[in-house]
């Protein structure tokens, strides 16, 4: 859904500039693989992805349904605007598309999805082979911060400071609970954090208090059906259509605290990466303060409108702190690790800061979007805007950068 939202607001500030003619296309399907579908505008702008997912899947089933003899009447009526005003590349019906269609029609993709397989390198590769610029990490990059637990361990090689970490796989859970409760117990103590090793930020992250939640929440992640039953859905305290994925591995992780600093808060952050001949740079936005109305930030609070609360910029300033100095080591160390795992294009890092009266500064970072949310609401309009871009022109950005990193690769 939000995914949906993302590139819903991505299609409409391109569609009103006169350099861009955006097309909306929908991805379809599973772990087992996906279809592209170019989508009318009218579709396009249902509410959701189910609501979009059920009208290609009913034309699919029955085209003829699909039409109705009053839009066939508007149309024709309407021929000579249409012809006149509207894209070469309109349809008035879902229309199944191929990479190699992508590349022979578009200049350029942007990838407007959040998680697998958006998120994760496959539609990335898939691109690469057609040589068809895309916003945002390439292949190598993306596949390895889709992953929070090797993207936290490749940062704690470099001396950055994470959580703990701990893969538990389905298999070990069902052949023996209690020993897994057991090893889950030994290395960490309650509150914990459980959540999806490999999927978008916010997605069935939970804190979990108590054994009883913890075997709740394992059960769940490793069901064997995808519907989740009502009376469960309500014990996870899970919202309406809030989703909860099928996963085959869950990673446990310590809870992030304030170990004794007088200011501690949770941060994300955006950055912008540019050419410079054949050399990335990295503008790293000034940081949000990310404030949660329950114990984890849900995706509603980051990315929907009225539903959270961020302030930009974060209050670094609180309890005699001086903001430029803390700012200042944030961004560096954000930066670096972008840099170390080859961030490209635009990302956004989510964070908790530590800072202590000596001065000393800790960012431990929580995890990095290589395709961060764009919806409206979303906070990093907010920090763009601080450095001067209206949220078209943070997007032409974006695309900039990544048709001119094809150039680069031609010439490399």
């Amino acid at each position: 859904h939000i995914s949906v939202e993302s590139g819903r607001n991505i299609f409409e500030k391109l569609a009103s500039s006169d350099k861009y003619e955006p097309t909306p296309i929908f991805l379809l399907g599973d772990d087992n693989g996906h279809k592209l579908y170019q989508v009318p505008i009218n579709l396009m702008l249902k509410d959701n992805a189910d609501d979009i997912r059920h009208r290609i899947e009913a034309y699919e089933k029955d085209p003829d349904q699909y039409h109705h003899i009053t839009t066939l009447a508007i149309r024709e009526f309407c021929k000579e605007l249409i012809d006149k005003y509207a894209s070469n590349n309109i349809v008035f019906e879902p229309r199944e598309i191929s990479y190699q269609q992508l590349a022979n029609t578009f200049d350029v993709a942007f990838i407007a999805l959040h998680g697998r397989p958006g998120e994760d390198g496959t539609v990335q590769k898939k691109l690469d082979k057609l040589h068809i610029p895309y916003n945002g990490s390439g292949f190598d990059s993306s596949q390895i911060t889709i992953n929070k637990f090797e993207t936290l361990r490749i940062l704690r090689d470099h001396g950055f400071q994470t959580a703990h970490q701990l893969l538990l796989a389905k298999n070990s859970w069902t052949e023996d609970q209690s020993l897994a409760i057991l090893e889950i117990e030994a290395n960490f103590s309650y509150p914990m954090i459980f959540k999806p090793v490999d999927d978008g930020c916010s997605s069935a992250v939970k804190v979990i208090r108590n054994r009883e939640q913890a075997i709740l929440y394992l059960n769940t992640l490793f069901r064997l059906d995808k519907v989740i039953e009502p009376a469960l859905r309500d014990q996870l305290k899970l919202k309406h259509k809030e989703e909860f994925p099928q996963k085959p591995i869950v990673l446990i992780e310590s809870l992030i605290q304030a170990n004794g600093a007088p200011l501690f808060m949770e941060i994300t952050v955006g950055m912008l990466t540019h050419w410079n001949a054949q050399d990335i740079v990295y503008e790293v936005f000034e940081p949000s303060e990310a404030l949660s109305g329950g114990e984890v930030l849900s995706l509603e609070e980051k990315f929907l409108a009225g539903e959270g609360q961020n302030i930009t910029p974060a209050r670094f300033n609180k309890k005699g702190f001086n903001y430029e100095k803390v700012s200042s080591i944030v961004k560096a160390d954000l930066e670096k690790a972008a840099k170390i795992l080859n961030v490209e294009g635009y990302a956004r890092i989510d964070a908790f800061v530590r800072a202590f009266d000596n001065d000393h500064v800790e960012t431990i970072i929580i995890e990095v979007n290589s395709l961060p949310g764009m919806t409206p609401a979303t906070c990093i309009f907010h920090q763009t805007a601080l450095n001067g871009y209206r949220p078209y022109d943070f997007i032409d950005k974006i695309l900039e950068f990544s048709i001119n990193g094809q150039k680069v690769k031609q010439l490399g």
